[in-house]
């Protein structure tokens, strides 16, 4: 063969294959693994998977045409993530979708190739998920809840609510790295607010109940820092805590609605559709090593004001103003 028609052969080839390729990936249906938090079920999820799946019809990817879901639910098992994620690599999923820290950690230990995308994880860097928030590294990005950075906040609302607050107690499963990481931001906000700290450390659920008789009456209000086992064990923990006349702040609205008193957190919806721009983005080529994880723009204050009434306390019209929506 003649180089000048040789050189025509190639160049024709190089034309046609990355065509081909389009043509085949555009007619591929993709595949995405969602996996339910340790305390989640289907009937749990509500606004937030709407959100998601919303988000992606958005940007053109239509379920059952262009895209397909794996659901899987741990409902309460945490050691079921490692099992579903397992499941998710037998399946081919393109990319696996997923909340809380514990998850993400569990998955990212199953697969370092799959891509992973957080619908929100406490501090990615201070537990290992991303070398960087700018820069991530590896297979998983998303949205970082950043809940110690704003738990001053919730301090100062608590403190709004309590103006005589001196003593706070806090309750965190020390065996969540998360959870230590605020925890220990709890404790340095306190501190600048001249509160005193009153840990309660617990490290599964058979410990909560001994953790409110040890406390007694050496604390005036409740910080809870959420995790799976906090989430699983919300409706008890409220009940004792009503019980000991113990105002409850705590970050997410699920709280809230099973009884405690104020949240102060990240709009868990609004998380959501951001997650579904990185599986966009994921889908179309990118790499969730390149991807920035971003930070929570929007936030929800819930006051329970049947919470508030049974304590016997008296919510302040500026609170209650700044309230993003209020259970009466």
């Amino acid at each position: 063969m003649r180089r000048r028609e040789f050189i025509t052969l190639l160049s024709g080839t190089a034309v046609t294959w990355p065509l081909a390729a389009r043509a085949q990936q555009a007619d591929r249906v993709a595949k995405i693994g969602f996996l339910g938090a340790s305390w989640a079920s289907p009937s749990d999820e509500g606004q937030r998977l709407t959100a998601f799946v919303q988000r992606l019809r958005e940007l053109g990817w239509i379920e059952g045409r262009t895209v397909t879901f794996e659901y899987r639910w741990a409902e309460g098992r945490a050691e079921r993530f490692t099992e579903i994620a397992r499941d998710f690599v037998q399946l081919k999923v393109d990319v696996i979708v997923t909340y809380s820290t514990p998850a993400v950690l569990a998955v990212k230990q199953v697969t370092s190739l799959i891509p992973i995308v957080f619908a929100g994880a406490g501090d990615p860097v201070g537990t290992g998920l991303v070398a960087s928030l700018a820069l991530p590294g590896g297979n998983a990005t998303g949205v970082s809840l950043q809940t110690g950075d704003i738990t001053g906040k919730r301090l100062e609302l608590l403190r709004e609510l309590l103006p005589g607050l001196t003593r706070l107690a806090i309750m965190a499963n020390v065996g969540s790295p998360n959870s230590v990481l605020e925890m220990n931001e709890a404790r340095a906000a306190a501190y600048a607010l001249s509160i005193d700290i009153v840990p309660l450390e617990i490290r599964g659920g058979e410990e909560i109940a001994l953790a409110f008789e040890a406390l007694k009456s050496r604390a005036e209000a409740l910080y809870v820092v959420l995790d799976p086992i906090m989430n699983a064990h919300r409706v008890r923990i409220n009940i004792l805590a009503l019980g000991a006349r113990l105002p409850t702040v705590v970050p997410f609205r699920a709280f809230v609605e099973a009884g405690g008193l104020m949240s102060y957190g990240p709009n868990q919806p609004d998380v959501f559709r951001r997650a579904a721009d990185y599986v966009n983005r994921i889908l179309r080529g990118a790499k969730p090593a390149d991807i920035p994880v971003e930070q929570p723009t929007k936030f929800d204050l819930l006051i329970n004001l049947t919470t508030a009434k049974a304590l016997g306390l008296e919510v302040p019209p500026t609170l209650l103003a700044r309230a993003d929506e209020v259970i009466e």
